[in-house]
């Protein structure tokens, strides 16, 4: 098969890495890619968010299948372009993908079939907004409604906080909020593989969100996951798939929009179970970094089998070992980012047992790589226990240079201690 990977971060290098194992695989091609996918994947200079040149491309170059990474382009009806010339792609459709790009349709979704997910209120004016939260108080969560790149969303402790973030959401025309009650307990991600009618377990992984150590700051898109959760054991599984997985899936079809693509629940085990946060329709970063670390199965055989509908009767493979992700990030993120900073000694820190290093915000500038985003560099390490993959990871980070970044020193810390 001929491959088409949209996307440039550090989830799709790790893709890459992972579709490159495939003995289906004729030819990998990453649309815009990075420096790091250059060596496993032929570049291909196209605007993803131009879906008529997505599509010229697939056929002028014969690709079977068009594996879809960042939210922007499914949010935006991508899929849909491809499907419609005749394109198989991995991803949901635009109707969709709307489990990701409104907040608020997932939280009526979530009302209407009875999937448990924290109280909430959906606000598109700001005093309404400031109105509740005079009678609610706090703490109390407020996300921005629409695609936030993981940062639309501020855990307010005080009604003071939560005022501050209500009035930056709505100083964008056109904003509309959700407000929702703090949920209570331990967060992970968890991955389901669909294809429109069946929902396949595709492992969990625990992030850490916040810029600081101690999980302190603002969020970020992420400084570091690892996998497996070990909250989520075969029961706490097989509940989470028959309580939130299972029931949007019937509710997406019921609705005529069947889901197909990676369905990401961000969940939090409470007291009551878990409950969802939230939905995203693709891949996690960095959880996809630990999680294609793990997989011992062919990653082009599912990804393929989720876009045709033939998913049923299959299941995924992972790895006994642990993986640990951390993020490298420039200076000055989750604001705005140091750039250009020049970055050394690579491959002296690949080197090391069990270390996959992937680019997430890299580029080359006169054959030299440097920063080009707010999340750099992601060190991966695999080991028998966290304990191990935790100190691959940090040996391997510290013999990166890179002058600017920076990184949390106590990822894991939850499963360390």
């Amino acid at each position: 098969m001929k491959v088409l990977l949209i996307g440039s971060g550090g989830r799709e290098h790790a893709l890459a890495l992972a579709l490159a194992k495939s003995p289906r695989l004729t030819q990998l091609f990453a649309a815009p890619g990075n420096p790091g996918m250059a060596h496993i994947a032929q570049i291909v200079a196209l605007d993803v968010h131009d879906s008529a040149a997505v599509v010229a491309f697939c056929q002028q170059a014969a690709i079977d299948l068009v594996v879809v990474g960042p939210e922007g382009p499914l949010v935006a009806g991508l899929v849909d372009e491809l499907a419609e010339a005749g394109i198989a792609a991995f991803g949901p459709r635009k109707a969709a993908a709307r489990l990701e790009g409104s907040k608020a349709y997932t939280k009526q979704l979530c009302a209407e079939f009875d999937i448990p997910t924290a109280r909430y209120q959906h606000f598109r004016a700001l005093q309404p907004a400031l109105d509740h939260l005079a009678q609610a108080g706090a703490p109390i969560v407020v996300k921005a409604d629409g695609l936030a790149a993981g940062k639309g969303v501020v855990v307010a402790e005080t009604v003071a906080e939560a005022q501050a973030a209500l009035r930056a959401l709505f100083a964008s025309p056109g904003a509309e909020v959700v407000m929702e009650e703090k949920l209570e307990g331990e967060e992970v991600s968890f991955f389901a593989l669909c294809d429109g009618k069946t929902a396949l377990a595709f492992g969990a992984a625990q992030d850490h969100k916040r810029v600081g150590e101690g999980d302190v700051g603002p969020n970020t898109g992420g400084m570091g996951a690892y996998s497996p959760a070990p909250r989520m054991d075969a029961a706490l599984q097989r509940q989470v798939m028959a309580q939130i997985i299972e029931p949007t899936l019937r509710a997406m079809a019921a609705r005529g929009t069947p889901f197909s693509g990676m369905l990401f629940a961000g969940l939090m085990l409470t007291g009551a179970g878990p409950k969802l946060i939230e939905f995203n329709t693709r891949f996690g970063d960095p959880e996809t970094q630990v999680l294609m670390a793990r997989l011992e199965d062919d990653l082009l055989e599912l990804l393929d089998a989720s876009a045709r509908g033939t998913l049923a009767g299959r299941a995924v493979k992972f790895s006994k070992d642990v993986a640990l992700t951390l993020v490298i990030a420039a200076q000055g993120y989750p604001g705005t980012p140091r750039a250009n900073g020049a970055i050394f000694n690579l491959d002296a820190a690949a080197a090391g047992e069990g270390v996959i290093i992937t680019q997430a915000g890299t580029k080359l500038v006169n054959g030299q790589l440097v920063a080009s985003g707010g999340r750099v560099l992601n060190i991966t390490a695999i080991g028998k226990d966290f304990s191990q993959a935790a100190g691959r990871a940090y040996a391997a980070a510290e013999k990166v240079d890179f002058a600017d970044g920076f990184y949390r020193r106590d990822i894991g810390w939850r499963v360390l201690r």
